[in-house]
């Protein structure tokens, strides 16, 4: 990028598309532009309308900035702070995992069971950013919930999106060791939960993107399954009867967490469902209700 081009938009998305495409970024252009709007404080429509403005020289230096950050590894959404999931925009950065839209697809299918049940108390554990709490109750909208977190920082993101959502009064937010920060005896219609499902030996290998992200948020332990197996053995003694459990999990995962939760016999009306490209990506099953 010479220093004494003149750079307008277009140039400018166009010359960082192709330098993306370089360095293997799966989408090029779309990061250009994110990182290009988020610059110049403008909508990526704004890119396309008044393509042929001129970039100031501080923009430039800040948009050079983030390029390299980018092509360092650092996604998108923790460059620029934010990430849209659910149709909501979430306050994100290097504390907490980034939602994705993989996960959207079983969130959805959950919202849909239960928006015609008001009044329902919801758990999200391992709550990060607080991006499924928070969409679950934006949605559901006379339900109350409870996210928990073992990071400060990242509960310290959590509380922060929940305000801008102005959904403070109907969440409350916990540190705490996953199921550990739930009270004796404590009950809740549903819990929700996007646990570290990585095997320990392949994160060294994962893309550099989510390599920056917690590892907190992503070593499930040897088998990837450490976080499962803590739900089946104690899940159960804080829901309701018939409450629901809605977990995700990671490719090729889908018949060991299933079995987990069949064979603790404490659940029934399981159902696996897939995201967008077809793979298994959660389990969704309730608390067997009381003869």
């Amino acid at each position: 990028m010479a220093g004494n081009t003149i750079w307008t938009i277009k140039k400018l998305i166009t010359w960082t598309t192709h330098y993306f495409q370089q360095h293997g970024l799966e989408s090029p252009r779309l990061d250009a532009e994110l990182l290009l709007a988020h610059v110049l404080h403008k909508s990526r429509i704004y890119l396309y309308t008044d393509f042929d403005e001129i970039v100031e020289p501080s923009e430039l230096a800040r948009y050079r900035e983030y390029i390299k950050k980018r092509v360092s590894g650092i996604s998108t959404a923790a460059i620029i702070g934010e990430k849209e999931f659910m149709g909501l925009t979430f306050q994100v950065n290097e504390h907490v995992l980034i939602p994705r839209p993989d996960t959207e697809t079983w969130l959805e299918k959950v919202i849909q069971y239960h928006r015609g049940e008001p009044g329902l108390k919801v758990a999200d554990l391992g709550t990060g950013s607080g991006a499924i709490l928070l969409s679950f109750l934006y949605y559901c909208k006379e339900d109350t919930g409870v996210g928990v977190d073992i990071s400060d920082d990242a509960l310290a993101v959590a509380e922060e999106n929940g305000k801008k959502l102005s959904l403070d009064h109907r969440v409350a937010w916990r540190k705490g060791d996953y199921l550990t920060a739930l009270e004796e005896g404590e009950v809740f219609d549903g819990i929700l939960t996007n646990p570290p499902y990585i095997p320990s030996g392949d994160i060294p290998g994962l893309q550099k993107e989510v390599q920056h992200e917690p590892a907190l948020a992503l070593d499930g332990g040897k088998d990837g399954l450490d976080f499962y197996r803590k739900l089946a053995d104690s899940a159960a003694s804080h829901l309701v009867d018939g409450g629901f459990l809605a977990m995700e999990f990671g490719i090729h995962q889908a018949d060991e967490v299933r079995k987990l939760f069949e064979d603790s016999g404490d659940y029934d009306s399981f159902e696996i469902i897939k995201d967008y490209g077809g793979i298994e990506r959660a389990l969704y099953c309730r608390k067997k209700e009381n003869e």
